[in-house]
């Protein structure tokens, strides 16, 4: 317990094979999120009112899925691999198999197939929770740096914005392929997997456990130790509160944009054109998180994404549909949203150090599994917004649809980006006060076993 933690530097290597990790998620998680629920409402068949419910209530289930997998790799012991690297990638191959399984449909009744949505999906979520807890919980083990630790949040960053472009470039073009998206969606989803295995086992071959906790680990973690984690851990619950409206923002203007490339655009193929340009820019727009973090700090550099962010969707929204101007500002918007959830990383890695510091018990596990809770919690809302929508204005799978629909699409796409990120940084402004110096201070304390309890 008490041994001294390795503080050599990263490798760039390292670095770069950790980004991998999320790359890899990303090819069998952002299928989901951006076309699952075209496949059950245009495929299927399953009306987008039922389809919104598959996801909302699946998205809850995974999200008490994670405090299980939080306590079970929190429980474990190191070994050869180290604690949280075996697990990941055992489950990352488990994943891909669930995710061809996702969406294939046999042919039958409307109510066995909703039958089989839920089983599927929330198989799929729950291993899914053993893949993401353990690699989210890595990067707080790999350097307590902070300059190191913006630089692994910022490639993470680039690798689930690399599976995005990708996966959204590459997705409808191999569906199209198909005369049958019933066989399209499949073969496409089994492409996607394997390269997501790929990209999880180079992160577990080039990564390394270096940071060993000089207080109490590998405890069993009650239900009780959940929720002290959460509610006494304040920079985890402005966290956890910002996600919220940062990811479901997110991943609302995923699900919705292949319809309104189809609908309000008017041609399905204009959206792996957009999505080259807004997934594409904001790659590139990342790269100045360490830059920015070195200059202005976390905080700051999260609040300046979200201001661009709100005016850039808040004119997308005003704005007269066209095809220029809606690809310049949605661009401009992902790309600042991108920011503050590349920082995100960084602050969920601060957050697992504050709470060994606060409570003298160290919980990667467990407190990663709190922050991702609200992420999954984040992606029942936007499934609520987005197919709620849907449903409210009268959508009509593969027909012409009324301007009441189409403006139910833009107000997805673009209103509700603007309004999630006005109140997250709301709440990352007055609620989170870890800032970098104080974090540096707990790093010090950490390093000689001084904790705020014993210092009380």
């Amino acid at each position: 317990m008490n041994q001294k933690n390795d503080t050599k530097k990263l490798s760039l290597k390292e670095k770069i094979s950790y980004g991998f990790g999320d790359f890899g998620n990303g090819f069998m998680f952002d299928l989901g999120q951006a076309y699952l629920s075209k496949f059950f409402t245009d495929v299927c068949g399953i009306p987008a009112a039922a389809a919104k419910n598959i996801f909302v209530y699946t998205k809850l289930f995974d999200a008490f899925m994670d405090p299980i997998a939080g306590s079970a790799v929190d429980s474990k012991k190191p070994g050869k691999f180290g604690k949280f690297r075996p697990v990941m990638m055992i489950s990352a191959i488990m994943l891909a198999a669930l995710t061809i399984f996702t969406f294939f449909m046999p042919n039958i009744s409307v109510k066995s197939k909703l039958v089989y949505a839920y089983a599927a999906y929330m198989i799929w979520g729950l291993v899914y929770s053993f893949t993401n807890v353990p690699y989210g919980s890595l990067a707080s083990v790999m350097t307590q740096d902070v300059e190191e630790r913006s630089e692994l949040a910022t490639y993470r960053q680039a690798g689930s914005l690399g599976a995005q472009l990708i996966t959204g470039v590459a997705f409808v073009p191999i569906l199209i392929h198909f005369s049958d998206p019933r066989i399209g969606y499949p073969v496409a989803a089994a492409i996607m997997s394997l390269v997501g295995i790929l990209g999880f086992f180079i992160c577990f071959k080039n990564t390394r456990e270096n940071v060993q906790p000089k207080s109490k680990s590998h405890v069993k973690t009650t239900a009780k130790d959940y929720f002290k984690t959460i509610f006494t851990n304040k920079p985890l619950l402005a966290l956890i509160l910002m996600t919220l409206f940062t990811i479901s923002a997110m991943n609302a203007n995923n699900q919705m944009m292949i319809y309104y490339c189809q609908y309000a655009l008017g041609n399905v193929k204009l959206q792996p054109l957009v999505n080259t340009i807004m997934i594409g820019c904001s790659v590139i727009g990342i790269a100045a998180i360490p830059k920015m973090v070195s200059k202005f700090g976390k905080k700051k550099t999260a609040m300046i994404g979200f201001i661009v962010g709100i005016i850039a969707n808040g004119l997308n929204f005003i704005l007269p549909a066209n095809f220029y101007t809606f690809t310049a500002l949605v661009t401009i918007g992902y790309v600042a949203l991108a920011i503050p959830n590349g920082v995100t990383w960084a602050f969920v890695s601060d957050a697992i150090d504050y709470g060994e510091w606060h409570t003298g018990v160290r919980r990667e596990g467990v407190t990663y599994a709190a922050f991702n809770f609200s992420r999954k919690i984040a992606q029942s809302i936007a499934a609520y917004v987005t197919l709620g929508a849907l449903s409210m204005t009268g959508y009509v799978p593969n027909a012409h649809q009324t301007a009441k629909a189409l403006l139910g699409m833009k107000a997805v796409m673009a209103l509700y980006p603007a309004a999630a990120l006005a109140v997250a940084a709301i709440i990352i402004w007055l609620l989170h006060d870890l800032s970098d110096d104080k974090y540096r201070k707990i790093v010090k304390d950490l390093e000689v076993g001084k904790f705020e309890t014993s210092a009380s």
